[in-house]
């Protein structure tokens, strides 16, 4: 008979608390309070101090009524602000919602009324967007300005009468007795994604998930205690691939980046002894294309952990010729950023450089905290062969896979069918496991690290009054990885410029959406009318 392991052995809060990473910051503050955790400038806070601030501003926003499930956007750079919005805004029960500071005025207000944000906390740089924005929303959330000093004068110049960021922490009260989640299955952040069409997604995060991808980037990239990490990629997207905990799970330093520049990435690099940077392809452009006078010599290597397009061998090799050790990873916002890693086999460094650069356009195995990954027949749900050959869809499963949808869950159900959340990426696998994408059945294409709906794009060129028939598809681009190019048909007897086209949907979208590129042609289709992308892709 078997032992009864269940039998008056319950959870008590002796021996169960739910996993959240807001508990990163209380270790670090009571174990290294004086250790360097945030730097900006001239501007230096150890934890003590950072975990202060992020007290107060709990308590701030609960004096303002803000409290379980209310929504708290932040328009905001990669500065210190951002950082206690991680912790500040979760600890006071309140769901984060980071929104792209690159966005138009009219997604921005999209999301804020979607998300019901409540306060919105913004840079003052971005006040002109936000303004356009609250002109179209219904429901104004409250203005909270921050006013870094690290921003030019004309940034800084700007206001809507909101309530400066630091005063609105000194209405806190540091013994504020903050809120830990109920569940670990609580809300903790919302991200928004184009998804298929130019229609944003609101994405849900829990505290589990976040803890989870937290503590495995920490595997993943080899950190040690005391990382020193670079912001250079944007804290808004994917919540900075859950960095802003991984940090200070290991009770790092945040090197805050205001605007990202290859000089200033040297400097800062040789100045504060930095360790770990992520970012995309693009990140890395600016670091190689820095001018040999501006760059500074590094006393040891840094980890750069890269998403989207693989690095071409000619820039791989500029890397490690630099001091640089790359790391490859792959995710999407409805896996917290990076759930895939390609897993770095000491004998490939025997291997030539061309070999090498095969490997690392892989993909790569799944994080520790993903439990499942493969590459799986949509229509069967049967893996893939193991082949390197066999077409499939990339299929994830586990705790750090979203929630769902916001407010959407005929899409959730759809992201989730067969038990797998389905990413839309076409890949193959090779016989040691590692995946390799081919394709995008999204027609997403990312830019810089930024996603780009092809459908969106198109819509806009179609409100051109000469255009008849569009297609956009992604253009390979040795700075930003891909770029927008449209193929576009004119009506009959119209006529307009490359130069019109760009402008015009310059006019209705952020300008990195905007196509780079305008090729006039007749669009190949198929028999029922159907515009054929692939065929449009081989001409690029």
């Amino acid at each position: 008979m078997a032992v009864d392991y269940e039998g008056g052995l319950e959870r008590n809060p002796a021996n169960h608390q739910p996993l959240t990473p807001l508990l990163f910051l209380e270790r670090a503050a009571e174990v290294f309070p004086h250790h360097l955790a945030v730097v900006h400038g001239p501007l230096r806070r150890d934890y003590r101090m950072l975990r202060e601030r992020c007290v107060r501003l709990a308590s701030a926003l609960s004096r303002r009524g803000i409290g379980r499930g209310d929504t708290v956007a932040a328009l905001l750079p990669n500065i210190p602000a951002m950082l206690e919005c991680h912790y500040g805004v979760p600890m006071a029960g309140a769901v984060l919602n980071t929104i792209n500071t690159r966005l138009d005025p009219g997604t921005i207000a999209y999301i804020l009324e979607h998300g019901e944000a409540k306060v919105i906390i913004a840079d003052r740089e971005f006040l002109p967007s936000l303004q356009l924005a609250l002109e179209q929303v219904r429901h104004k959330p409250i203005v909270i300005e921050v006013d870094d000093p690290e921003a030019s004068a004309a940034a800084r110049a700007h206001s809507l009468g909101g309530q400066d960021y630091d005063a609105f922490l000194t209405e806190g009260d540091p013994a504020f007795v903050w809120l830990q989640p109920h569940d670990e299955w609580d809300a903790i952040a919302l991200n928004y994604t184009s998804g298929t069409t130019g229609k944003p997604k609101g994405v849900v995060y829990h505290h589990r998930g976040a803890q989870l991808l937290a503590t495995g980037n920490v595997l993943s990239s080899s950190m040690a205690r005391h990382p020193v990490y670079l912001w250079t990629l944007p804290m808004f997207h994917c919540n900075g691939w859950c960095f802003p905990w991984t940090i200070v799970a290991v009770a790092g330093t945040h090197v805050c980046l205001r605007a990202v520049r290859g000089n200033a990435i040297w400097s800062l690099m040789a100045e504060h002894g930095v360790t770990h940077m992520c970012g995309a392809p693009i990140i890395m452009a600016a670091l190689l294309d820095t001018p040999a006078a501006e760059k500074r010599p590094l006393s040891h290597q840094v980890t750069f952990v890269v998403a989207g397009a693989p690095p071409p061998e000619a820039v791989l090799a500029a890397m490690r010729a630099a001091g640089f050790a790359v790391l490859h990873v792959y995710g999407l916002t409805e896996v917290y950023g990076p759930a895939v890693v390609n897993e770095w086999h000491t004998n490939w460094n025997a291997l030539p450089p061309p070999d090498q650069a095969k490997l690392m356009a892989r993909q790569g195995v799944r994080y520790q905290a993903l439990e499942g990954l493969d590459v799986m027949n949509p229509a069967s749900m049967e893996p893939v062969p193991a082949d390197g050959q066999t077409l499939g869809e990339v299929m994830m499963r586990g705790n750090v896979v979203m929630k769902g949808y916001l407010k959407d869950p005929d899409a959730s159900l759809k992201a989730f069918g067969g038990g797998w959340f389905h990413t839309g990426d076409l890949a193959v696998k090779y016989p040691d496991g590692y995946i390799q994408l081919k394709d995008r059945s999204k027609d997403i294409i990312i830019s810089g690290g930024e996603n780009i709906s092809s459908i969106e794009v198109e819509d806009a060129l179609y409100k051109h009054h000469a255009v008849g028939l569009v297609a956009v598809v992604a253009q390979p681009d040795d700075k930003w990885g891909e770029v927008p190019c449209a193929f576009v048909e004119l009506k009959p007897g119209a006529s307009a410029t490359e130069a019109e086209l760009i402008a015009h949907a310059r006019g209705m979208m952020a300008g990195f959406k905007a196509p780079k590129r305008i090729v006039f042609a007749e669009l190949p289709k198929t028999s029922t009318g159907k515009i054929q992308k692939h065929v449009l892709r081989g001409m690029l």
